[in-house]
């Protein structure tokens, strides 16, 4: 398996699109995405220096087929969205989750459904570790 490493946004944003794309997925398709979904007009020339970056990190697969080239991630989104998560706690939070949710909870971005959502997420965790 390849180390996962972090991602420079522009690469994330092409990643999005292939993680939600049908796969093999060309990349006309990607730059195509990738303008409605960021409303931001993407170069084709661009788009494939990304895909190869891509490629060479090991997030990518190519292959070739008569004139297109198919992509296939190598790395789930959410793999890369839990690598993602548990560096920032790391990095930015001691690597507590508790301090994180202490964060977010003193700066009033939790409210009463998402400590219960929280609350009920511990409960079944405890649940399924017993």
């Amino acid at each position: 398996m390849v180390e996962i490493k972090k991602l420079p946004d522009a690469e994330f944003e092409v990643m999005k699109v292939i993680w939600h794309s049908e796969i093999p997925v060309v990349g006309n398709t990607i730059v195509e995405k990738l303008g409605l979904e960021t409303k931001k007009e993407w170069k084709l020339q661009t788009v494939h220096k990304l895909l190869s970056r891509l490629e060479e990190r090991g997030f990518l697969r190519s292959e070739k087929n008569g004139k297109q080239r198919f992509f296939t991630p190598l790395i789930m989104e959410e793999d890369y969205l839990q690598y993602e998560a548990q560096n920032f706690v790391k990095s930015h939070y001691e690597g507590s989750l508790l301090n994180l949710v202490n964060a977010m909870y003193q700066g009033k971005n939790l409210d009463e459904q998402d400590l219960d959502e929280l609350q009920e997420w511990l409960d079944e965790r405890s649940k399924r570790d017993d």
